[in-house]
This record gives structure tokens, C-alpha cells and sequence, in this order.
């Protein structure tokens, strides 16, 4: 008996061997250098229009209404152009980011999440504005609703701010999985926003009278701003979670993975801009004469 085992075992080492030879390999799923460039760029190409747009905007506005100083409107186009250049720089210079080349580490975790923040600055305004039309049509104090905005801002970027310090001093994965889980409690807060102040205006829009002017239009504007900003938000918030779940398996800032990657980014920033900035184009009327604008009919 004690002789057969030697052999028992290399016959069972041999039937273990063809069978893994016979096993299917796992499909590589990397794509090729070439492919990932071409994607880049693109992504780089559709951010510098969605740049170029709020831009090309911002002067007329301000040549039509110079006396408003820096409206809501202008603002609004101002922190888009930042926002939209940021992640256009983030796009062209991806290989670096993603693959961890710049020093110290925290600075790619600055330039992925920066743009995020300012994107969400520049669409919670809406969410101000329009809760400013709902207090004022409903003979509501507006004093508090800014400094709650700002107050609002700060926090998000203050907390965000202590943990890209924390990383400065000592890189730990615990505290950049935290600041991504922060980010994703962020985009639900701000998506609950356009839920609260987007759908009580559009339902104070629906009571009006039908043949009041502009009814259907804005019902329309403020309708769909309000359904495009809630899922791209919450959107966000629920693959920034099943990736963090997902572990390893699942990275949403992989330079290797690119088509995934630029599905994330264009359907949760690029092309929510896009569609909002479209809604949004129109511009102050120009003035008639130097003395005012022509009155309403």
C-alpha cells in the first residue's frame, strides 16, 4: 500500500494537470493603447465645448444686463465654465491621474473629486434660485435661503478639504474610500434638493391657469432640469456605492478601463451639462433704447 501512493498521487497530479489544461482561459478584457487615446480624447474634445458654451455666454449676458451686476444666470454660466474646464484638464492629462504619477497621491484625488465639487456648486444654484421664486410666490422670507447655500457649500468643501489633508500627511485607503462615500452622501443630498424645491415649483406651475403665458414652457424647463439633475446625482451616488462594493473588480478612475469610464463621467457630468445648458439658453432680451427695456406685454 505504501508503495501505491506514490503512483496514486501522480496519476492524480496528471489528471490534474490535463484538466487544467483543458480548462478555458479567462478573455483578457484590455484594450488596446490606441483605443484608450482616441477615447481620451474624445472625452477631452466633448469637455472644452461643454467649456466653450457657458463661456460664449457669459458676455452677452452681461452686455444685455450690465446694471444687475453678476446675476444668478451669470454665476450659473461662470461656475459651469470652471467646472467643465477642470474636468477637461483632468480628461487630457488621465494617464497621469489614473495611474497614480502625480506626487504626493493625494494631489489625483484633488484633481478627480475638484470638478465634482464645483459641479456641485454650480447646479445646487438652481436649486437656490428656484427655491427663491417658491418663498417669494409664496410670500416667504428669502433672507436665510443664500447663507443656508453657502453655509451648505462650505461644509461639503470643508469636509472635503480636511480629508485631502489628512491623505497629505499619511495616504491611507480608508480615508479616500471615506471621502468617495462623502462624495456619494453629497450627490444624494443634492439630488433630494431638486426633488424638494424642483417638484414643488413645478406644482405650484400646474395650478396656474392654463391660459396664463408661459405656463406649459416653463412647466417644461423646470420639469425636465429637475428629472435630468435627480438621476444624474443619484445616479452617481449608486455607482460610486456598487464600486466601492464591487471592490477591486470595479474602479471608476481605471486608465485600463475607458469605455466604463467614460460612461460614468458622460452620464453622470457631460451630458446632464449639456442637456441643462441646452433647456437653459436662452438669454436677457436685449434693450431697445438706453432708457429701459421694452415692456411686457
Amino acid at each position: 500500500a505504501t508503495r501505491l501512493l506514490p503512483l496514486l498521487s501522480a496519476r492524480g497530479g496528471g489528471q490534474g494537470t490535463a484538466e487544467a489544461a483543458r480548462a478555458p482561459r479567462p478573455i483578457s478584457m484590455e484594450l488596446p493603447s490606441d483605443v484608450i487615446r482616441i477615447v481620451s480624447r474624445v472625452r477631452t474634445c466633448v469637455a472644452l465645448v461643454l467649456c466653450f458654451c457657458p463661456s460664449h455666454a457669459i458676455l452677452p449676458t452681461k452686455a444685455r444686463v450690465p446694471e444687475y451686476g453678476w446675476t444668478t444666470q451669470k454665476v450659473f454660466h461662470l461656475l459651469n465654465f470652471l467646472q467643465n474646464a477642470a474636468r477637461a484638464a483632468v480628461f487630457a492629462f488621465f494617464s497621469h491621474v489614473a495611474q497614480g504619477k502625480l506626487r504626493p497621491q493625494v494631489v489625483s484625488d484633488l484633481a478627480v473629486d475638484m470638478p465634482m465639487l464645483l459641479f456641485f456648486s454650480t447646479y445646487t444654484l438652481l436649486v437656490l434660485f428656484w427655491a427663491e421664486i417658491f418663498h417669494q410666490a409664496r410670500s416667504l422670507p428669502t433672507d436665510n435661503l443664500k447663507p443656508y447655500f453657502v453655509l451648505a457649500n462650505a461644509l461639503v468643501y470643508l469636509g472635503e478639504g480636511g480629508m485631502w489633508a489628512a491623505q497629505g500627511v499619511s495616504y491611507r485607503a480608508s480615508v479616500a474610500r471615506a471621502a468617495r462615500l462623502f462624495l456619494a452622501a453629497v450627490s444624494l443630498l443634492a439630488s433630494a434638493g431638486f426633488v424638494a424645491y424642483g417638484g414643488q415649483l413645478f406644482c405650484m406651475l400646474r395650478r396656474f391657469p392654463v391660459e396664463s403665458k408661459g405656463r406649459s414652457k416653463k412647466m417644461l424647463e423646470v420639469g425636465s432640469v429637475t428629472a435630468i439633475c435627480t438621476l444624474c446625482f443619484a445616479g452617481r451616488a449608486a455607482a460610486v456605492i456598487v464600486a466601492e462594493l464591487a471592490g477591486k473588480s470595479l474602479e471608476l478612475d481605471a486608465y485600463d478601463a475607458p469605455i466604463a469610464n467614460a460612461c460614468y463621467y458622460g452620464l453622470s457630468e457631460l451630458l446632464p451639462s449639456a442637456l441643462v445648458l441646452f433647456i437653459l439658453r436662452k438669454l436677457p432680451p436685449k434693450r431697445v433704447a438706453a432708457g429701459g427695456y421694452q415692456p411686457i406685454q
